[in-house]
């Protein structure tokens, strides 16, 4: 796949996320419900609608593109190429009024994330990254594309999306080591920690039970922003990954982290 190739598809990945902004602003602090999936995670008419506007406007765009979505599964699996939508990333965050959600849209090709948005549309923030080309970003709050230096992990601030998502999916004890070796942990962010990383912000970010969607789009923008995302042995992520990541703003630090994780 060429640039050429991926600016023209890129384009079709921007539409899809301003149409899903336009079916997000309105749900956003109003009283809207929530549904309990059968992973005990929330999910509302806002998370379905911005998933069917974007599935629309991408197979009209690329019909014999397969589609990975959260909340309206797998088509065409066949297809080398794979657009991966999380419609809202952080519905927790949505429904109780935080602008800390984002809405993830990545294109795999054979199984690789070449492409990736995250888009805030309260805030009106995004974040593209396109393997090969530095990642970008725009906001009217200001701030600059670019992961930052750490000299040793105690310098570090890192993140997490919730503590309870390390206490009952952790597969051993190593995230705490990495909890107590970094000047602070915060926790919430979902995709958006992963946008204030690629943006020098955060230095470290550990989580698991990730699916697919949750960081097909993250790969190109940290790693186009100067950053490493791996699984917590250091490979790349693939959809065989049993759901680890580990994001460091400086690869120098990456291999502090997992030997911290993995109890080295």
């Amino acid at each position: 796949m060429n640039i050429s190739d991926l600016n023209s598809l890129l384009k079709v990945a921007e539409s899809a996320a301003n149409a899903a902004g336009e079916v997000i602003r309105p749900y956003f602090r109003s009283s809207i419900a929530a549904d309990i999936k059968s992973d005990d995670s929330p999910v509302t008419q806002a998370d379905r609608e911005s998933e069917k506007t974007i599935r629309t406007i991408l197979q009209q765009a690329t019909p014999d593109f397969g589609i990975i979505g959260e909340e309206y599964g797998k088509d065409q699996n066949n297809s080398d190429y794979q657009w991966v939508i999380d419609p809202i990333d952080g519905t927790r965050a949505f429904i109780t009024g935080r602008p800390i959600f984002g809405v993830l849209i990545a294109l795999l090709y054979k199984g690789q994330p070449v492409l990736g948005i995250i888009d805030q549309p309260i805030m009106r923030e995004r974040w593209i990254g396109c393997k090969g080309s530095p990642s970008r970003f725009s906001s009217p709050f200001g701030g600059k594309i670019g992961t930052r230096l750490c000299p040793d992990l105690s310098y570090a601030e890192a993140s997490c999306t919730s503590p309870e998502m390390m206490l009952q999916s952790a597969p051993h004890d190593g995230w705490k080591k990495l909890h107590h070796a970094v000047k602070r942990i915060t926790w919430g962010g979902d995709c958006y920690a992963y946008g204030l990383l690629a943006l020098g912000q955060i230095d470290v970010i550990v989580e698991c039970d990730l699916k697919i969607w949750d960081w097909a789009a993250l790969v190109p923008i940290i790693e186009g922003a100067g950053g490493c995302i791996t699984d917590w042995q250091g490979n790349a992520l693939t959809h065989k990954s049993e759901g680890l990541v580990l994001a460091v703003g400086d690869p120098n630090r990456h291999q502090d982290a997992l030997n911290l994780l993995n109890n080295c």
